[in-house]
């Protein structure tokens, strides 16, 4: 299985599917690196030689690319900033709401977690 900046790409899909595996390149950017390298897109990943594995992982040390767990602490970092100066998104990722507009009566179950039942036991009467 190839390794490129720290992932395993799978080796069964064409090399173009499997860098947008690696977090923060997607198909355009994938796309890109392969024209700049000269690596047809339609070959196989587990087809590519250490040579052209190499070519790829140096094209996107190249182009400076923000992956993997540089990308996870640039978009914390950026969380973060936004809590600190107290803005409206801040304070919505604080309280783990939608940042986005996104309605809140019904939907948001990712970010609100599971739903609260309101009213859910029914109170049974007892003879006298």
């Amino acid at each position: 299985m190839p390794r490129i900046s720290g992932i395993d790409i799978p080796e069964q899909k064409r090399i173009v599917i499997s860098l947008a595996y690696i977090r923060g390149i997607g198909d355009v950017q994938s796309r890109k690196i392969l024209a700049e390298v000269g690596i047809d897109e339609n070959v196989r990943a587990k087809d590519l030689t250490e040579d052209e594995v190499v070519k790829i992982r140096s094209k996107i040390d190249e182009l400076k690319i923000a992956v993997e767990g540089e990308l996870r602490k640039i978009v914390s970092q950026n969380i973060a900033r936004l809590k600190d100066i107290r803005s409206f998104r801040g304070l919505r990722h604080a309280k783990r709401l939608p940042v986005r507009g996104q309605r809140t009566k019904t939907n948001a179950r990712t970010n609100r977690g599971k739903k609260a039942t309101v009213g859910g036991m029914k109170r049974v009467l007892q003879k006298t």
